[in-house]
């Protein structure tokens, strides 16, 4: 029997309606998502830039695209099941002083919220030295949601964004052992983010002057929604060097992406004498995001036919989040503001694989991921993000020699940490929440690889 004639135009198309059809499930916990395949998870992602040992290789080193000899197509899904439990530790109020209430609320619920992120990915090789290939994934992504009651319903109720990344990619041998590769990223960003509005408070601090309407502080609660969608472009850039069969690096640059969101501002609950004021209308508004570059370097070595080790490190340009401003088209509507001052952050991760035989093959690894927040005063409910370590597990069989099936297990554990902000500034209406958050996630993925 003849194979199957391999079809990249079909495998696009199919592609990118699975992964539109699943776009309102792509949210995922945390802002930047290292899940982009299943057969280096089991790594912690360990030589993500030097391993090109099937196409995932498209997000992490397009050059490894050259050690492909035949077509082939990965589908990959990752269960992401995050928690991120915040205790209340004395926030406080503006007024707290005058009314002798502090900030009120509960704990509010558990805010990570179970997602799923697929990855797609097609590849062929084109003579001896050109390969080509189509990475859609979803590089960052977050959802937290604490319900309407918690005491920080000021700062942020729910937070989800979505990303999906179109990459095609090109891959060319320069000698022996170089080979360069460089994609493109079609980028699509969409994102919502509530919260509650205190009209009380604004009322008692005379932010409706000339006119007071006798609100009660945290007594006449609003609601704000802003939703918004952007596409952008991007590029990567890699090279892999082959030492010997057994040895080599990787190193590999995603560049940031500029995305313009523009959407709608919905506001609810708003007390009917500010009627005769020009705020708080629905209407247009918009935020500009520069979604980070990156930087990779990695090493796989093959000790032997059973055993292989490997490594990582990765830097991330995370200063390009100084803060997330919300411009409103009503010109009466001042700009919300969060300020973020975030920094540049370091990933380190070493793994290891055996193969007990020939078609079987076992992974482990682990990883340390350092937070861009810099201290508890910028870390804001929407992305309480923290230090982490991963201890991964996975495993890689072959089933046919066309069909491979891998399957890995992540478990993060966050550093516990803490939020410190003061009723001053930007959260004078807001609050002064502080308190600590203790949290997790477990990562359970399932990847198929198909070679034609």
């Amino acid at each position: 029997m003849r194979p199957p004639r391999f079809r990249p135009a079909y495998v696009v198309i199919l592609s990118l309606v699975f992964l539109f059809s699943l776009h309102n499930n792509l949210y995922a916990a945390g802002y930047a998502l290292i899940e982009q395949g299943v057969s280096g998870l089991g790594n912690a992602y360990a030589g993500g830039a030097a391993s090109a040992l099937d196409n995932t290789t498209i997000f992490f080193n397009p050059a490894g695209l050259t050690r492909l000899d035949r077509p082939q197509f990965i589908a990959a899904g990752h269960v992401i099941i995050p928690s991120a439990k915040f205790t209340n530790r004395g926030s406080t109020h503006i007024l707290q002083s005058r009314t002798g209430m502090p900030l009120r609320g509960d704990n509010g619920d558990d805010a990570g919220v179970t997602a799923l992120v697929p990855n797609l990915y097609v590849s062929m090789p084109i003579g001896n030295k050109i390969a080509i290939g189509l990475g859609i994934n979803s590089p960052f992504g977050l959802e937290t949601d604490y319900g309407s009651n918690w005491v920080g319903r000021y700062h942020a109720i729910k937070s989800s964004m979505l990303t999906i990344n179109i990459n095609p990619s090109i891959a060319y041998r320069v000698t022996e052992q170089l080979s360069l590769g460089a994609g493109v990223s079609i980028q699509y960003i969409k994102a919502e983010l509530t919260n509650a509005i205190d009209f009380g408070t604004m009322d008692a601090l005379g932010i409706f002057r000339p006119i007071t309407i006798g609100l009660t502080p945290q007594g006449a609660d609003g609601f704000a929604r802003i939703k918004g969608d952007s596409w952008g472009l991007g590029f990567n850039l890699g090279a892999l060097y082959e030492f010997t069969k057994d040895t080599r690096i990787g190193l590999n640059y995603r560049s940031r992406i500029k995305q313009k969101l523009k959407g709608d501002a919905e506001f609810t609950g708003v007390p009917a004498q500010l009627g005769v004021l020009p705020v708080f209308k629905n209407g247009g508004a918009g935020a500009e995001v520069t979604l980070p570059d990156s930087a990779s370097a990695s090493i796989y070595h093959s000790i032997n036919n059973q055993w292989a080790l490997m490594a990582d490190v990765t830097w991330t340009g995370w200063r390009s989040f100084d803060e997330l401003r919300i411009k409103f088209d009503n010109p009466a509507q001042a700009d919300s503001v969060v300020t973020t001052k975030w920094n540049n952050s370091m990933r380190y991760s070493i793994g290891l694989s055996y193969k007990p035989i020939d078609r079987l093959t076992l992974r482990t690894g682990v990883a340390y991921d350092e937070t861009p927040i810099p201290d508890a005063q910028h870390r804001t409910p929407r992305i309480p993000d923290t230090d982490r370590t991963w201890i991964a597990f996975g495993a890689g069989y072959k089933l046919t020699d066309r069909i491979t099936l891998d399957a890995g297990y992540v478990h993060i554990f966050f550093k516990e940490t803490e939020t410190n902000k003061d009723p001053v500034g930007e959260d004078v209406v807001r609050g002064g929440l502080k308190g600590s958050y203790k949290g997790s996630v477990d990562i359970i993925s399932l990847q198929m690889t198909y070679t034609f």
